[in-house]
């Protein structure tokens, strides 16, 4: 099935395949190929796995748990690699808040994003302009995953579903986004499109938008019960079970002998590899570009938010953006490398989903990042709170303590966000369709035996493990010459 006595670090080993990185996408492509019945070893270099799926406790309140990165997971049940995986028979409990996702507006009532389609369109001052973008997408929601998560470089599964999806991101990405009718619509679509991170109107928010909101009204925004943590150990706990082996404060700084997964910044190849990186791919790394980034703020509160508007009471997801014309200055300023007077700001309150996240005193976490550009050493904590503060008013008297991690050092928690940048420089319509550089295959590289999984190759960032799927799909193929995939039920 491939070579044996592989060369680890310079060390003899009996590994068939190296996964550097144990992010949900290298984690994925480690259960794949550990299925496949080969040897996989994941080098992990911070003390704890899961990447951008890790939950950690807080330093001062130790029964209340802040997830890193990702918190709210609208592709843990929907993603085609989740469904087969099935998280459920896993003992993960993903549980989906009756509100996925809402934007508190200035002086009016805030725009809500219910599971339910009907509610929805129902409070919205122009909820049939909803009804026309959602409904067709709901009806046909694995058209719609196809579309947003499939290789693109195969034939979509439901070519109907594949030209009105396709439809709805032009139009929506172009100025002719005004179809959305209604302040408050338009807010809700503009929230969850700028989770993109990037300039809007453009293909890549209404990308977003468009995935997320069909999410939102089917399989909804689901939290794991005790943590994003859980997600990454049924993970973890499945390579094991296929005999794989994790690696833990193992920092990879020359290449593993045979073959390599990495789900790392595409950059990350330049300082692993050096002056062996053919001269042609080393120019077009040192090309890449990372985008914005995010200040990370982990609130603790002494009890519930006091909305102005009490239906937010449900919301497990709060954009605080304001109002659409707000979110799109607040997302040039930022693109252009100033801070924002009133920066896009997202919010989860896990515990709304999953109550074992209060404390025996009632504490709970409040999880917020801010939009900011590359590289800032801000602190917005006094700016989210007062965000907070002006959606609803007392706020700031609930803060019982603030961890604030601005974007310089989000790259201390995981090195693939460089800058703060979450999405690992793939907020392009370019990444998104071809990957970090311009192959045929995204997730190979010219280097032998070197692959790419993470969120920087399609389909792009999120909790979803499709990157690392189609990474080991292909080393399947081309390394071990095994074209059948291995099933990932339980």
């Amino acid at each position: 099935m491939g070579c044996h006595d592989r060369v680890v670090g310079g060390n003899e080993t009996d590994v068939d395949v190296t996964v550097v990185g144990s992010g949900p996408n290298g984690l994925s492509a480690a259960v794949v190929l550990a299925r496949a019945g080969l040897r996989v070893r994941v080098l992990e270099a911070q003390s704890t796995a899961g990447g951008g799926a890790r939950t950690a406790t807080d330093p001062e309140y130790g029964g209340v748990r802040h997830d890193v990165c990702s918190a709210v997971h609208p592709l843990g049940r929907a993603s085609p690699f989740f469904a087969e995986f099935d998280l459920a028979a896993r003992g993960v409990d993903l549980v989906a808040p009756e509100v996925s996702y809402a934007n508190p507006l200035p002086g009016r009532p805030a725009a809500i994003a219910y599971h339910r389609l009907d509610r929805t369109c129902a409070e919205l001052d122009d909820g049939a302009s909803w009804r026309r973008l959602f409904g067709p997408l709901t009806e046909h929601v694995d058209g719609v995953l196809g579309f947003f998560l499939g290789d693109k470089r195969s034939l979509p599964p439901d070519l109907p579903t594949t030209v009105r999806t396709g439809l709805r991101v032009l139009a929506m990405g172009s100025p002719a986004w005004n179809v959305l009718r209604g302040e408050d619509a338009r807010a809700l679509f503009t929230g969850v499109g700028v989770h993109a991170i990037h300039r809007v109107p453009s293909p890549v928010n209404s990308g977003a938008g468009v995935m997320l909101g069909t999410v939102a009204h089917t399989a909804g925004w689901p939290v794991p019960v005790g943590g994003t943590q859980r997600i990454a150990d049924a993970l973890i706990a499945d390579v094991r079970a296929h005999g794989g082996e994790l690696v833990l404060g193992h920092r990879v700084t020359s290449p593993p002998g045979g073959v390599v997964v990495y789900d790392t910044a595409p950059t990350a190849l330049l300082d692993v590899y050096g002056d062996a990186v053919p001269a042609r791919y080393a120019k077009a790394l040192r090309r890449y570009r990372f985008g914005p980034g995010v200040c990370k703020v982990d609130f603790v509160l002494a009890g519930d938010i006091p909305w102005r508007d009490p239906r937010l009471a449900g919301a497990g997801t709060v954009h605080l953006g304001g109002t659409r014309a707000r979110m799109a200055l607040a997302e040039r300023e930022v693109a252009a490398g100033r801070h924002a007077e009133w920066p896009m700001t997202l919010a989860a309150l896990p515990h709304l989903a999953d109550p074992s996240r209060i404390d025996a005193q009632g504490r709970r976490p409040l999880w917020t990042y801010a939009h900011v550009p590359s590289g800032s050493t801000a602190d917005l904590t006094e700016t989210i709170t007062a965000q907070f503060e002006q959606a609803a008013p007392g706020f700031r008297d609930l803060v019982l303590a603030a961890r604030c991690v601005p974007a310089a050092r989000m790259a201390d928690h995981d090195a693939n966000y460089v800058g703060g940048d979450i999405i690992v420089g793939g907020a392009t319509l370019f990444a998104a369709m071809v990957g970090p550089t311009l192959r045929a295959n995204p997730w190979t590289t010219p280097i032998p035996g070197a692959y790419l999984c993470s969120s920087a190759t399609p389909p792009g960032t999120g909790v979803h493990g499709m990157s690392g799927y189609y990474a080991a799909r292909t080393v399947l193929r081309r390394e071990f010459g095994i074209r059948r995939m291995p099933s990932l039920a339980p």
